[in-house]
């Protein structure tokens, strides 16, 4: 007859180190699968966080850009008063001159009173040729001291105005440096924020940026012959910023081969003999207003954010031409696809 025994159960002790070394297995398996993953909430805050950074960055160069202008006027203009005052300090200098020659000429005819020297004369023709001359010497000298007084003025006008713009200057020079600073202090913080991902994290990012670029590129890809053509100066510089996509973008610059937003559209109207303010907010001012996007026309300036601190060149068909950030090139977007502030027709 079979013997029915019941099996054998485990030990507590056994069941312990059993459900211990589970526990262990499931630890390590989630942080394999951690180091395997990226952590797509820290990979997307970093992301939103160095997008932000550009963002503050190009609103950074945007105000070098526009006390780099400044600056290079009050140089220019500094310049010129400098060479105003010691032109007008020559001709202070030739009025004294002048004026002692005139001086000394009258105290040494006019030692004797006229009617005595007169009676004296042995030649009283060429005495009153020689009269005639301290009269008119006289007339002179008046002339002189007048001209010279009003020089003085000139002149004293002329310092105050030109040390009022070497202060300007100072000052100005000062905000360039800042902002020099300011540009300067976000991109070390974008790279450390960069730095901050794992290798993992760090290249998923970049993919995904490489993927959103391709898809960006792919979906706004357009063909100057499909675009509607500007005529004139417009058509000119719609041209030439196109012909400069794939160039990187250099905050400060303005062309040939680099640009920063504002640059770009400096460069490109300049080509068509067109001179555009340095800065987009500047730019955001020039020409006339376009009331709505459906009324663009190619060569417009499409002025973006409420601080204006990015612009785009139409280009027709709801896209625009621009230099983005740091990092970025020259590229094609769809027109809509940052906050508008306004349109202008230059």
């Amino acid at each position: 007859m079979a013997s029915h025994r019941r099996p054998k159960q485990p030990s507590r002790a056994r069941v312990t180190v059993l459900t211990a070394a589970a526990a262990t297995a499931v630890a390590l398996s989630a942080q394999v699968s951690a180091h395997a993953a990226p952590n797509p909430s820290k990979k997307e805050e970093v992301k939103a966080q160095i997008d932000q950074l550009n963002e503050e960055q190009e609103q950074a160069a945007e105000k070098y850009n526009g006390a780099k202008e400044r600056a290079d006027q009050l140089r220019k203009q500094s310049d010129q008063l400098q060479d105003q005052v010691a032109r007008s300090q020559d001709q202070m200098t030739q009025l004294q001159v002048g004026l002692a020659e005139v001086a000394a000429e009258q105290y040494r005819t006019g030692g004797i009173d006229p009617s005595v020297q007169l009676m004296l004369a042995s030649d009283p023709d060429g005495y009153l040729q020689k009269a005639s001359s301290v009269q008119q010497a006289t007339t002179t000298q008046t002339d002189a001291l007048k001209g010279l007084q009003d020089q003085q003025r000139r002149l004293d006008q002329q310092k105050i105005e030109a040390a009022a713009v070497l202060a300007t200057l100072d000052s100005t020079t000062k905000e360039l440096n800042q902002a020099k600073t300011d540009v300067n202090t976000k991109l070390k913080d974008a790279q450390a924020l960069l730095n901050s991902l794992s290798a993992a994290d760090r290249a998923a990012l970049q993919q995904a940026q490489q993927q959103q670029d391709r898809a960006s590129r792919d979906s706004t890809r357009a063909d100057l012959t499909a675009l509607p053509q500007a005529a004139g100066y417009a058509g000119t510089a719609v041209a030439k910023a196109m012909s400069k996509q794939g160039s990187p973008y250099v905050w400060g610059a303005t062309g040939p081969s680099t640009f920063d937003c504002s640059g770009l559209m400096v460069w490109a109207y300049s080509q068509a003999g067109v001179s555009l303010p340095r800065t987009s907010q500047a730019q955001g001012n020039v020409g006339a207003r376009v009331p709505s996007l459906a009324e663009a026309q190619p060569g417009d300036l499409i002025i973006y954010r409420p601080d204006r601190s990015h612009v785009g060149m139409y280009i027709g068909n709801g896209l625009v031409v621009h230099a983005p950030h740091t990092g970025d090139v020259v590229k094609v977007m769809k027109a809509d696809a940052m906050q508008i502030n306004s349109i202008r027709r230059v």
